[in-house]
């Protein structure tokens, strides 16, 4: 500097300097959004292939609502009350562990392997064939078991579930199974594979009463609906994918910063600096420059000027591993 550093660090220049750095902590008020994750649960689909699930179980429950008015000769209310994803472990147990009893009905576009099937709990199954018997008493008794007549009237009224959902797109063709399956679930199932569950309630409009049958699917199986890439991971071979990362590293945008040197100066005397003051940097006229990304020291090069412009020469890498 040109001048040695004087004393003149005023109240109005600390207070100044306060007011620059902060005189104390400041509260961190950042409102942060986030949601809860569940690493119990599978997370196959993406916000906007929810969207699209969404979309195709609504038009789904307003075809169900017209093939149970055709069916039962009324007309039928059908809403989507949940829709969710599980893995298969938790789903067996969940079912093994609720005493209500439930009816199954298989499907998938091969009969010996399923994909998903329909769930139709008692209560729901009895209020189903009651209506279609026109038998309002039998409804009453939501603990008794389904007459074979009644076991056959409920594969009539769940099959048309399966229509619906084969005729939703032109990738699906899934035919219900023989028969309806009681209390046992008719998946094989391995523990860490991700199924969807989309949960109906369906209403008689003249009755205030509604019940409940829902549709198990493996997630896999509901690509065509969502949107998901049905190109396999075996296609790309290690080679490629190793390729692709360094082709896209080699794109990032990187900033490198030229060094002349630094100096280590106490407050009062960066207080002290004026235009036109000379302030040493602790390196020699003749010593390199070193070109810094990231903090780290890559190369080494003389100062030159190129365009009207600072420029680099490199002459030398940087010692680093």
């Amino acid at each position: 500097m040109s001048n040695a550093p004087t004393n003149n660090l005023s109240r109005k220049k600390i207070q100044q300097l306060l007011a620059a750095v902060g005189s104390r902590p400041t509260e961190d008020t950042t409102q942060i959004e986030s949601t809860e994750y569940d690493w119990n649960r599978p997370h196959c689909f993406s916000n906007e292939q929810h969207d699209l699930l969404n979309d195709f179980t609504k038009k789904m429950a307003q075809a169900i609502a017209e093939k149970f008015a055709d069916l039962c000769k009324g007309d039928f209310n059908v809403t989507i009350s949940s829709t969710s994803e599980h893995f298969a472990d938790e789903i067996t147990k969940e079912l093994s562990e609720n005493e209500q009893k439930a009816h199954y009905l298989a499907f998938g576009s091969d009969q010996s392997h399923p994909c998903g099937c329909i769930i139709i709990p008692l209560k729901t199954a009895i209020t189903w064939t009651t209506q279609l018997l026109g038998d309002t008493e039998s409804q009453e008794n939501s603990d008794r078991e389904l007459s074979q007549l009644e076991i056959s009237l409920l594969l009539d009224i769940a099959s048309p579930i399966v229509q619906v959902l084969s005729d939703s797109h032109d990738n699906f063709d899934f035919h219900p199974g023989q028969s309806i399956v009681k209390e046992q679930l008719p998946l094989e199932l391995q523990g860490t594979e991700e199924l969807c569950k989309i949960t109906f309630d369906v209403k008689k409009a003249d009755s205030e009463d509604n019940s409940e049958v829902q549709l198990l699917m493996l997630c896999d199986a509901l690509d065509p609906i969502v949107g998901k890439a049905s190109q396999a991971v075996s296609e790309f071979s290690a080679e490629d994918i190793s390729k692709a990362i360094l082709d896209r590293l080699q794109e990032m945008p990187i900033c490198v910063t030229a060094q002349l040197g630094s100096a280590m100066l106490t407050l009062e005397e960066v207080m002290s600096l004026h235009p036109c003051d000379i302030l040493l940097l602790d390196k020699e006229t003749d010593e390199p420059v070193e070109l810094t990304a990231e903090g780290r020291a890559l190369f080494r090069g003389q100062a030159a000027k190129s365009a009207g412009k600072y420029a680099v020469v490199i002459t030398e890498l940087c010692d680093t591993e």
